[in-house]
């Protein structure tokens, strides 16, 4: 069975096509280590609110994207997980351009885990930081069940 860390380095070569997700808002992962990730999106005017800046919708899913993925990097063979809650601050405005989502992981328990993810611009400015609780699923409930 390939681990999660293998499929995830597969992805960014390419190999392995990326979640839909990721394809319908253009993100892509760059950075594939335990316990950390890093995704990149190329923000143009469809990802525009109605004042002509990002939305924050697409911020999140790129925050949630980094984390998840960092969380997912420290799962053992039959885990899963799901997010318990997304917290995120927009700081600074932003129009196109490159952005970059750095998730990592701060504490994974046995059961509840903490991550974390700061979306810089281009220039390395500070536009949003977010946080996100996970619960760590097992037996019958990794398996949807």
């Amino acid at each position: 069975m390939t681990s999660t860390l293998e499929r995830f380095a597969a992805m960014i070569r390419g190999e392995v096509e990326s979640p839909p997700v990721a394809r319908l808002i253009g993100f892509r992962m760059t950075v594939a280590e335990p316990g950390r990730t890093t995704f990149e999106l190329e923000v143009d005017e469809r990802h525009g609110n109605p004042m002509g800046t990002l939305h924050g919708g697409i911020l999140c899913d790129l925050a949630d994207a980094a984390m998840g993925t960092a969380y997912a990097t420290l799962l053992e063979e039959g885990e899963t997980f799901t997010t318990l809650e997304l917290k995120i601050n927009f700081l600074r405005p932003f129009w196109t351009g490159t952005l970059t989502a750095a998730g990592s992981v701060v504490q994974r328990g046995r059961t509840v885990g903490l991550a974390e993810c700061d979306v810089l611009d281009g220039e390395g400015r500070l536009v949003a930081r977010a946080s996100s609780t996970c619960l760590t699923l097992r037996g019958e409930a990794a398996k949807g069940r």
